[in-house]
């Protein structure tokens, strides 16, 4: 634990351009939302305080009738490195009103209740609910995304991508079956899912175009403008048409499984947690930490394999 101050999370009318962790701004006569991820130096790794002002940032958005298309996007070299595991202002002991789910407070709680009660609101409860946003979300990735970057990029609409950005989930190296929003098998298809997981290896931007998970791959020099040009394409169609076509399609891929497919396998992620808790280091992390994750990351292999 860190004696570093916790910034409060951001409300809604707090937001701005240039905010930290998340800043917020409209464009295109109001209807093109910026939501950007603002926390370069740790590479934008998640913390409770990130994630409580993006959820505040969303709301915002929804709030507000001019706002036709979200655009979820990240300041610094990095979209977003994953859950915070290492930083001086890790906040995984500390209390924020539930904003996802209907659950007891975590932080009086020890050992698998207080990972379970805070997963299911923080990781779990939180990409659910953005999914459902009733506004079209572009997601615009550029450099790392990696594991609960990933949950980010996966709860929106399209995935636009640099050809710099690389994807990864390594926790199986914490003997964890995957991050807590298990969509692997919906947008990698199961055997890409299964190499990715069981290898650890990084996958490129266009290799995830060519499986399916990326909708575009561009230049970075050309990433805002190509995300702009969808976003304001998207902007022309009437409001509820959008909102009422998203829930369409988020329907039938939970009639195909999605949802009570990810509520098993979350159960099997923390089952990890306490065996891992369970052995001899007592690490529910398994012995992992921010610095042996980043040493351990594997690059794409020369043969193209993911």
């Amino acid at each position: 634990m860190s004696d570093a101050v916790i910034p409060p999370a951001l409300k809604p009318d707090e937001l701005g351009p240039d905010t930290q962790p998340v800043a917020y701004e409209t464009a295109a006569e109001g209807s093109i939302a910026y939501v950007t991820l603002n926390r370069p130096e740790y590479r934008n790794a998640q913390n409770s305080v990130m994630t409580y002002s993006l959820d505040a940032a969303f709301r915002r958005a929804v709030d507000d009738a001019a706002v036709k298309v979200i655009v979820l996007r990240a300041n610094g070299k990095h979209f977003s490195a994953g859950h915070d595991i290492g930083t001086p202002e890790r906040d995984f002991d500390t209390y924020y009103d539930n904003a996802a789910t209907l659950y007891w407070d975590h932080s009086d709680r020890g050992g698998a209740d207080q990972r379970l009660a805070r997963e299911i609101e923080v990781y779990m409860g939180m990409c659910r609910r953005w999914r459902e946003i009733p506004k079209p979300v572009i997601a615009q990735v550029h450099g790392a995304c990696i594991a609960g970057g990933l949950m980010l990029a996966w709860i929106a609409d399209f995935i636009v991508a640099s050809d710099d950005a690389f994807f990864s989930d390594p926790v199986v190296r914490m003997g964890i079956p995957g991050v807590e929003y298990f969509a692997h098998a919906f947008v990698l298809g199961p055997r890409r899912a299964k190499e990715i997981l069981f290898t650890g290896e990084h996958f490129t931007a266009a290799q995830a175009a060519d499986w399916g998970m990326v909708n575009h791959v561009v230049p970075r020099a050309e990433l805002a403008a190509k995300v702009d040009g969808i976003a304001t394409s998207i902007a022309e169609m009437p409001q509820l048409g959008l909102a009422l076509t998203k829930k369409a399609v988020n329907i039938c891929e939970d009639q195909m499984g999605l949802r009570s497919s990810m509520d098993s396998v979350f159960g099997w992620h923390h089952f990890a947690h306490s065996a891992n808790a369970e052995a001899a280091d007592g690490d529910s992390l398994g012995g992992m930490d921010a610095k042996s994750m980043k040493a351990s990351a594997r690059p794409a292999a020369a043969d193209g394999r993911a």
